[in-house]
């Protein structure tokens, strides 16, 4: 018995407009939330004191949190740190107007019986430096990927690349601006890991479509583009599912220090896996690509040399 492989037939392209009016409200909501809310930076770019202890058991964070409000460092937080008996306790720059040494012996005291690990301090300076080096890294990273696209495809897929990945990156930070979530150096390697992922998926898209193009000659460019992303639909879906998997898997069992991590990650990979449809592949509309695009020019005389004995 034979096995027919049955293809999807998804008109993805026919809901275009409704998919760029629901990216525009996206758009719209994260712009607007990250003058207005802000992004809750962490000790990285702030500044401040952090703080590692060991307990014997795994403590309460609220009774945690009490006791350390109770010592006068009420901005305080406290996470679990990999073990449920580690805690990591972060003080923001200015909240008790002491050195680092004199916080983290207060904190000592308020917590009793518990075991330093490490104590570390970031200046108000450094954390601006980082700051900067972060928006400079994504910003090379779209510039590197434009170049990277132009020469392997054409320059409107590098424009259709790049606006979906700008569109993953504002909406990502648009969705952490709105919850608060933290945002720290990890979050940063988060936001470049949507990049990449956003970019493989885009890459694979574009591969097909430059494939069917030719052989899809006498067809429309939006069916060529229909084609194509039903012909990835599978891989992409798989893609998405696994790596979804593991990261929830990571937001709820890997501790509340990597929380902000994985949730970063878990939205940048639903908004990318979209906007590899719905933007890159609308941008190419709007740019009207054809297959005319793609072909290559031969030059003068390059079959008569390819006849010659």
């Amino acid at each position: 018995m034979r096995l027919l492989k049955r293809k999807t037939r998804i008109d993805f392209m026919g809901k275009r407009h409704v998919a760029m009016v629901l990216s525009a409200i996206l758009l719209t909501a994260a712009i607007v939330s990250l003058p207005m809310r802000g992004l809750n930076f962490g000790l990285d770019f702030t500044g401040g004191t952090l703080i590692e202890v060991s307990y014997p058991s795994a403590p309460d964070l609220l009774e945690v949190r009490e006791s350390l409000a109770a010592a006068g460092l009420d901005d305080a937080q406290v996470q679990t740190f990999g073990a449920a008996n580690d805690i990591v306790v972060r003080i923001p720059p200015g909240a008790a107007g002491e050195s680092s040494a004199e916080i983290s012996t207060r904190v000592l005291t308020a917590l009793g019986s518990v075991e330093m690990r490490r104590v570390e301090f970031v200046g108000p300076q450094v954390g601006e430096e980082l700051t900067e080096q972060g928006i400079l890294a994504v910003l090379y990273a779209l510039i590197g990927i434009f170049i990277y696209v132009m020469f392997r495809f054409q320059w409107r897929f590098s424009v259709g690349a790049v606006a979906a990945l700008v569109h993953d990156v504002l909406i990502t930070m648009g969705v952490l601006s709105m919850l608060q979530v933290e945002f720290d150096l990890t979050v940063v390697a988060a936001l470049l890991a949507v990049v990449g992922y956003s970019l493989n998926d885009t890459i694979v898209l574009f591969d097909r479509i430059r494939e069917n193009f030719p052989r899809l000659g006498k067809h429309t460019s939006i069916d060529v583009i229909n084609t194509s992303v039903n012909e990835t639909l599978s891989r992409t879906v798989m893609t998405s599912l696994t790596t979804l998997l593991v990261l929830s898997a990571l937001f709820y069992f890997g501790g509340e220090i990597i929380h902000a991590f994985a949730l970063t990650l878990i939205v940048g990979v639903l908004i990318g896996t979209y906007s590899s449809i719905y933007v890159a592949s609308t941008t190419l509309l709007l740019l009207r690509v054809s297959k005319y695009d793609l072909l290559v020019v031969e030059k003068e005389g390059a079959k008569l040399a390819d006849n010659r004995p």
